[in-house]
């Protein structure tokens, strides 16, 4: 196994960059491959045109007669691209992508054949629903479910392909992707939004949610990748001692990019750009090996459905350039692991963010208003939040000091925490004139002020505001975006009617408007305190701070899941259409399974790893010792003997207990996943996975990279150097 490493190593050095075809104006290659609104103006009649556009701003439903028109030109628009199938690609609850391949080709009569695809097959598929997560929707003989086209997303080409965005749902219309909720939480905010946001302009009609993710991801050479099954196999390493250089030097961060590197990057984004993915920003991690891309904003379905495209685009590209791209959130210990930070704001079909401060106290007073909610949709379903991005995978990553903690938490910034204090001070009731007067002047007129250069980033915070948006910096990097963008805004959107219910009751009471949203946003702030925190995310303090404020420390996935069955909880998703009782239950027990499925897999490898390679590599190593010490004994007096042989003897001892040491743990290993497969209830066995299987990983790898040390790297078969890893 050695050999192997060495081997793979000499190919690593012999690489060379991949050439890459850049056009001189990226510009040009944007939504080249994208049935986008110029490419469907150009294939379609005036009137089909209107009925799309109408599909994307107000939900309306296409007729099937211009479903037919829209799939005739989409099929004419696909060959000209060189597409030979299409597919309705969708989000399953598997976490990745879907599609399943038809030709447009068709059989007719007189033994001719033609390219066809017509409304119908442009509107729904039928792919087997039981084969993929239902958390028990769907049962093995009810296999039919259904996907349908979403005409708010572009369909696009890949290779010889047709793409086309769809949601994907059971026969009995339970929802099985990510897509139908998300959408269904986009409709709740763009409604409640816009009945708040016409308080301050009667001429907004539509509030858009925006995003802007932040991908972060490893690159390691495949001929390296191929070497680790436990990579293969899990994504992270399970073994192996922490390397002698990793980020110490703080070196890699915004550094120059290795040439290799940026041949992938530049491909990557040429191919972002054909798909419509206005992928903006490149650049090193904090660890070595890691990098990330970050788009332009966008409206939140359009960039989760680029997001997951983007995700697949690395992997393709990345085989092209003899990489393999590592999205775990923690693949190497003592290392930097990876997020996907989901920036979030409203926007309106008027051209207004909400989350940015205008020129007059009008416009600020909508921001306060938008702000102050958001502050106050997270006080009151923050739990909710923390189960949004709970995993196996991200579970290693929350909390260490790379990514913020498991205790849901808002950071504001001093400046904006002083406007907060002001506005606690306005009086209930009637506002005085002078009131009035210091509220539009000296602290509402000045946010724009207070704003510009003063709001920093507090990177220990998992949500915080960043001058004009939420940063949400717990997503995981391998997570669909779309769960935490429904969440986000199914909340917003519940508190944004609650709150329009409340001011409406102090107007009918006599109150002015202004005077009215003022009253609601102050008893806001008042109640929401215990939520925002400026300090150090990552210190015990705000653990106990965090604690007597009863902010809840959600440590491990189990926990957190087991919030989502809450009555409070599944009341936000039911009062707001977003999620039935019947999905809310099947998508926690599909994480919960996927939980436990995981560090069964983890465990398994490990144990194989360590029964199988590690153990029999330290006997290998042991008997050539033994060896030495007797032929030691055979040509040195009994007095030079024991002095010369003593280390050797001693190794052979230490040896031989880590390796029963080893052995014992991973006999206890066994005995813990054989109980685990026989527990039935969901949380009871991944709160057992939690805590009865995965402390065993930690002391398997504790007495591993002792023996590393041990033992000669001459026969060491798969762990030991894991910087071979970070080869550039």
């Amino acid at each position: 196994m050695s050999q192997l490493r060495f081997n793979a190593l000499k190919e690593v050095f012999r690489r060379e960059p991949v050439e890459v075809k850049i056009p001189e104006r990226l510009s040009r290659l944007y939504n080249q491959n994208v049935f986008s609104d110029e490419t469907m103006k150009e294939y379609l009649t005036q009137s089909a045109y209107k009925y799309i556009v109408a599909a994307k701003e107000k939900g309306e439903k296409i007729p099937r007669e211009i479903a037919d028109q829209v799939a005739s030109a989409m099929k004419e628009w696909a060959i000209s691209k060189g597409a030979t199938h299409y597919t309705h690609w969708f989000q399953p609850l598997t976490g990745t992508t879907a599609e399943k391949h038809d030709a447009f080709f068709s059989t007719v009569e007189g033994g001719l054949a033609i390219e066809q695809f017509n409304g119908s097959m442009l509107v729904q598929q039928e792919p087997d629903a039981s084969s993929f997560p239902n958390g028990g929707i769907r049962n093995t003989f009810e296999a039919r479910g259904y996907t349908a086209w979403d005409p708010t997303s572009a369909a696009f080409v890949i290779d010889t392909t047709l793409c086309i965005p769809s949601v994907f749902i059971s026969y009995t219309g339970d929802t099985l992707d990510y897509k139908t909720p998300l959408l269904r939480a986009l409709q709740a905010v763009d409604e409640a939004a816009t009945e708040v946001a016409r308080y301050f302009d009667r001429n907004v009609n539509k509030v858009q949610s925006t995003l802007g993710w932040e991908q972060e991801y490893f690159l390691v050479d495949s001929a390296l990748f191929n070497t680790r099954p436990d990579l293969q196999l899990t994504g992270r390493t399970l073994l192996g001692h922490s390397p002698a250089k990793g980020q110490q030097l703080e070196d890699h961060y915004f550094g120059s990019i290795p040439l290799r590197i940026l041949r992938f990057m530049q491909e990557l984004e040429v191919e972002c750009m054909k798909l419509g993915i206005p992928i903006k920003t490149r650049h090193n991690e904090v660890a070595p090996n890691q990098f990330e891309c970050a788009p332009i904003f966008e409206e939140a379905n359009q960039a989760v459905d680029h997001n997951s495209l983007l995700m697949d685009l690395m992997a393709r590209v990345a085989r092209r350039h003899n990489f393999k791209v590592l999205l775990h959130e923690k693949p190497f210990k003592g290392v930097n692991g990876s997020g996907k930070h989901n920036n979030w704001s409203l926007s309106t079909d008027t051209g207004e963010n909400l989350l940015s401060p205008g020129k007059n106290p009008k416009k600020n007073l909508q921001f306060l208003t938008f702000f102050i909610n958001t502050i106050k949709a997270v006080h009151d379903y923050g739990d909710i939040l923390r189960s949004t991005i709970a995993s196996a995978s991200n579970d290693h990553r929350l909390g260490a000091n790379e990514a913020p903690p498991a205790i849901i938490s808002i950071f504001i910034g001093s400046q904006l925490s002083g406007v907060l204090d002001e506005l606690e001070k306005v009086t209930e009731g009637r506002l005085t004139p002078d009131e009035k007067t210091d509220l539009k002047l000296n602290i509402v007129g000045k946010i724009p002020e207070i704003l510009l250069d003063n709001t920093d980033r507090n990177r220990t915070s998992p949500f915080a505001f960043t001058g004009n948006k939420f940063e949400f910096r717990a997503v995981g990097s391998s997570a669909n975006c779309a769960e935490a963008m429904m969440v986000i805004n199914t909340m917003v959107a519940n508190q944004l009617k609650l709150f329009k219910s409340e001011v409406e009751k102090l107007i009918e009471s006599g109150l002015t408007k202004d005077e009215a949203i003022f009253n609601v946003l102050r008893d806001y702030i008042k109640t929401s305190r215990n939520i925002l925190f400026e300090g150090d995310g990552y210190s015990q303090s705000w653990e106990k701070e965090a604690a007597k404020r009863k902010l809840k420390n959600l440590k491990s996935t189990p926990e957190a899941l087991k919030i989502e069955m809450e009555p409070k909880f599944m009341n936000l998703f039911l009062d707001n259409s977003v999620l039935s009782k019947v999905e809310i239950e099947a998508r926690n027990e599909i994480k919960l399974e996927k939980y436990s499925t995981l560090i069964d897999i983890e465990a398994q490898v490990l144990v194989d790893l360590a029964r199988n390679h590690i153990i029999p590599t330290a006997v290998i190593y042991q008997n050539k010792l033994i060896e030495n010490v007797r032929g030691l004994k055979e040509i040195f007096s009994v007095d030079e003997y024991k002095s010369l042989a003593q280390e050797q003897i001693d190794l052979i001892k230490m040896i031989s207990e880590k390796i029963a040491g080893i052995k014992i743990s991973v006999d206890k290993t066994i005995a813990e996943l054989k109980n685990c497969h026989e527990i039935m209830d969901s949380h009871k066995k991944a709160e057992a996975y939690s805590k009865k299987v995965k402390p065993y990983f930690d002391i398997i790898r504790a007495d591993v990279d002792e023996l590393e040390m041990m033992v000669d790297d001459e026969i060491w078969p798969l762990t030991k150097y894991r910087e071979l890893l970070f080869t550039k």
